[in-house]
C-alpha cells in the first residue's frame, strides 16, 4: 500500500520502520524534518506538508500529541484532508477526545473519505518492535481498507465498533486503568517501605502471584528502580489522558472518582516539576506523603 505517516515521535518513528519492514511505501512529514534522517535513509520519501503527504497515498496515519496537533495537520488549507483521495482512508493513532474524532469522522463523510480510529496499547519499545495491541473503530469496509497497515505495527487487532470515537474511549478508559494501577502500586509500595519491606520484593511477589499482566511488571519496576526519570510516556500526556477521559465521563454522566483522584496526582506532579518524567512518576508522590523523602 501506499501509506502516508505524520508524527514521528517516539512512538510514530517505531510505527513508521515496521511499515517498511511490511513492504508497503511511506511518505513522512513531522515538524522537525531531522527525526525522518533514518527513515529516509531506509526509502520513505519526505513531503513538505500534510496536504502534500496526503496526495496519492492509499492511507495516511497520523501519531500525533494531541487534539490541537490533529486538528492542525488534519483541517485547514495545508491540512491531510485538502489532500487526501476520496476513497482513501486516514488511519488516526493519537490518544485524543472522543468528541473530536467524531468531528473528524464528520469531516470525512463530507469529503467523501473515511476515517478509521486505532489507537494502541504500547510504549516505545513495544512500537519499534511491531508488538503495539491496536483498537480499531470505523465502518468495517474501511478497516478491511487498511486492514495490512494495521497488521504490520501490531501483534494483535481489536475491532471495537463502527463508530470511530468508539476507539478513541476504548483507549482513553485502558489509560484510566493504568493510571489506577501506577497509583496503586505506589501507595503499596510506600507502605511496604514504611513497615520495613524492601518495594522491589513487595513488587516481586505481587507479579510472581495475582498481579502477573504486563502493567503490574512495567510499571511495578519503573517504580521500584526510579525508572520513571527517562519518560516512555511523559508526565504531561498521562495529565492530558487524564482529562479527556473526565470530559466523556462528564458528557455521559459517567462518575469516575478514581479518575479525579488521579487527576490531582497529575496536578500536583506538575506543580513538583515532573513535567518531564514518565507519567509513573506519579506513584513517587505516595511515598512523599508517607513521609519517606524527608
Amino acid at each position: 500500500m501506499k501509506v502516508g505517516l505524520i508524527g514521528l515521535g517516539s512512538m510514530g518513528v517505531g510505527i513508521a520502520h515496521n511499515i517498511l519492514r511490511a513492504g508497503h511505501s511511506l511518505t513522512v512529514f513531522n515538524r522537525s524534518k531531522e527525526k525522518a534522517a533514518p527513515l529516509l535513509a531506509e526509502g520513505a520519501a519526505w513531503a513538505d506538508s500534510p496536504r502534500a503527504l496526503a496526495a496519492g497515498q492509499d492511507a495516511v496515519l497520523t501519531m500525533v500529541a494531541d487534539d490541537n496537533a490533529l486538528q492542525a495537520v488534519t483541517l485547514g488549507e495545508d491540512g491531510l484532508l485538502a489532500g487526501l483521495a476520496q476513497n482513501a482512508v486516514h488511519i488516526s493513532m493519537s490518544t485524543v477526545s472522543q468528541a473530536l474524532v467524531a468531528s473528524l469522522a464528520a469531516a470525512h463523510a463530507r469529503h467523501g473519505s473515511g476515517l478509521v480510529s486505532a489507537p494502541v496499547f504500547g510504549r516505545p519499545d513495544a512500537a519499534a518492535a511491531g508488538k503495539l495491541f491496536v483498537a480499531a473503530a470505523g465502518k468495517p469496509a474501511h478497516i478491511d481498507q487498511v486492514r495490512p497497515v494495521l497488521e504490520a505495527v501490531g501483534q494483535k487487532l481489536f475491532e471495537v465498533g463502527d463508530q470511530p470515537e468508539q476507539a478513541a474511549v476504548v483507549k482513553l478508559i485502558g489509560n484510566f486503568l493504568i493510571s489506577c494501577v501506577i497509583e496503586g502500586l505506589g501507595e503499596g509500595a510506600a507502605l511496604a517501605e514504611k513497615t520495613g519491606v524492601a518495594p522491589e520484593k513487595l513488587m516481586e511477589v505481587l507479579t510472581g502471584t495475582i498481579f502477573g499482566a504486563p502493567v503490574y511488571q512495567i510499571y511495578g519496576k519503573l517504580i521500584t528502580t526510579g525508572g520513571y526519570k527517562n519518560p516512555g510516556f511523559a508526565l504531561p500526556l498521562g495529565a492530558k489522558d487524564n482529562r479527556l477521559v473526565l470530559q466523556a465521563a462528564e458528557a455521559h454522566n459517567v462518575p469516575l472518582p478514581f479518575a479525579s483522584v488521579v487527576r490531582d496526582r497529575f496536578v500536583r506532579g506538575m506543580a513538583q516539576g515532573l513535567a518531564g518524567a514518565d507519567w509513573s512518576a506519579i506513584a513517587s508522590l505516595a511515598r512523599e506523603d508517607a513521609g519517606l523523602n524527608n
